[in-house]
């Protein structure tokens, strides 16, 4: 029945596109910034918004407190029986938009302008992940229309934490295991591969992120009276970690590639195959030298390997003026991108080794640990990934690329290990959309294609592909 239905839904979608826009335009001017306890009440407004708009589509819906903000959690049986059960998440939060003098109109003010593909929404969160979110409430609306609900059994789980790491996010799925017990999981919180060409993401680099606070003495010395005889904590930190890799790009932490798989020759050759230029690549951000390790493609790098970045530094003196201290404290924030098969505590003692051994006697130091998640590998063989695959050839009428993700996207991890879930990671941003960046955007006709895509997938779902 979902088959026969589909081109309806489709012709639904395609007369509501004026009605998707105004709704994410609207639910964009609410300014749900996480990070910010200011707008605490604005991440309950956006909260509020989802769920009066699934409560419109027969969902069953709650509001489920957390010591910040609230999880949207809800229910719709589809057609009941055996359907296939998904679990949909998505983030209604959004990251601050600072620097403000960098936006070319107000954040919290959504305009469409006209770019190089056409239309756009420009606003803070309209890719990151309000925009997505609306590609499938968009088919929801159409499905509802048409067929009175989704043709598949559903569950929605929209956090208001993402953009500050989640931390309450493990508490309300084990506390709700029963209710958001599923086949498996939907996430739109990804890229396409480029404009016309749809992406499945089926890896993910996971993260172990430290902070280095090192002390070497008691207190700032005059650099007059003890130059040349006392050591400087921030000499010895930049030292140290000017040595967190060799010539070569290598990382030199003990231990940090121990279970690291490298990929195989068809793999590669399926890398080599989709013709990604990294000269232009690097040259938007203004940059032509590429980092890593030597030897590497570049999509190997980005997605297969591990990386070791220094994410700021500071101690000292930084003030206006001169003031002409030896610094006792040196203080470095420390991330480590990693893949599948690297153990992330491993990582973490060996960042604490490599500091330790590299010190003198009478420096000590501390580590914060903010980040410790694996790297995560998706199933392809699942007939889950096999429908959107299918979908996604249907909608553009080329395949979707399987792609790595450089990034992290930790719900995922704890979606498989307190759920059991596999998620399919089935997103419609482009890399030029400046996530986090001033003058965030969403390509509409991704907005639109997406609606469409997540449509044609719940017919897929329900035909049993």
């Amino acid at each position: 029945m979902s088959d026969t239905q589909l081109p309806a839904v489709l012709a639904a979608l395609d007369s509501a596109r004026g009605e998707t826009e105004a709704s994410l335009m609207e639910w964009l001017r609410i300014p749900s910034i996480s990070a910010q306890p200011v707008h605490a009440p604005d991440c309950r407004d956006a909260a509020a918004w989802l769920q009066r708009q699934l409560e419109a589509l027969g969902f069953t819906v709650s509001l489920k407190d957390t010591p910040t903000h609230p999880v949207v959690i809800a229910t719709h049986p589809g057609p009941g029986g055996d359907a296939p059960h998904v679990l949909i998440y998505g983030h209604y939060d959004v990251q601050p938009p600072e620097p403000l003098a960098l936006w070319d109109s107000p954040p919290f003010e959504p305009v469409v302008t006209e770019g190089p593909r056409g239309r756009r929404i420009v606003a803070r969160g309209a890719v990151d992940d309000k925009g997505q979110v609306l590609t499938w409430l968009a088919a929801l609306r159409a499905w509802d229309k048409v067929a009175g609900g989704p043709p598949v059994r559903l569950t929605v789980l929209v956090e208001g934490e993402e953009e500050v790491g989640s931390p309450n996010l493990d508490a309300v799925l084990l506390a709700e295991k029963a209710t958001l017990a599923a086949d498996v999981a939907l996430i739109s919180d990804t890229n396409m591969w480029n404009p016309a060409t749809p992406a499945l993401t089926v890896s993910l680099r996971g993260m172990a992120y430290v902070q280095i606070d090192l002390r070497l003495g008691t207190r700032d010395l005059h650099s007059g009276l003890y130059g040349g005889s006392a050591g400087n904590a921030l000499n010895l930190l930049t030292k140290v970690l000017g040595d967190l890799k060799d010539e070569h790009g290598r990382v030199n932490i003990p231990g940090f590639y121990d279970g690291v798989i490298e990929p195989g020759d068809n793999q590669r050759a399926e890398w080599a195959a989709l013709g990604f230029d990294e000269a232009e690549f690097l040259g938007a951000q203004g940059l032509s030298v590429p980092g890593g390790e030597a030897g590497r493609h570049a999509l190997e790098r980005l997605w297969a390997r591990p990386t070791a970045d220094i994410n700021g530094i500071w101690g000292g003196y930084t003030g206006d003026g001169s003031k002409t201290v030896i610094a006792c404290e040196g203080h470095a924030k420390l991330s480590c991108r990693l893949v599948p098969g690297q153990e992330p505590e491993k990582i973490v003692e060996g960042i604490r080794q490599f500091v330790q051994a590299r010190i003198p006697a009478d420096a000590t130091f501390e580590m914060q640990v903010f980040a410790s998640t694996p790297g995560l590998s998706i199933p392809t063989e699942s007939r889950y990934l096999a429908a959107a695959r299918t979908a996604l050839q249907d909608e553009f009428g080329k395949p979707a690329v399987l792609a790595g993700g450089g990034g992290s996207i930790p719900v995922v991890e704890s979606l498989k290990r307190i759920l059991g879930l596999d998620s399919l990671l089935m997103g419609f941003g482009l890399d030029d959309d400046q996530v986090h960046s001033p003058n965030e955007k969403f390509e509409l006709a991704c907005l639109h294609a997406g609606a469409r895509s997540h449509a044609r997938l719940m017919a897929r779902l329900a035909a049993g592909d």
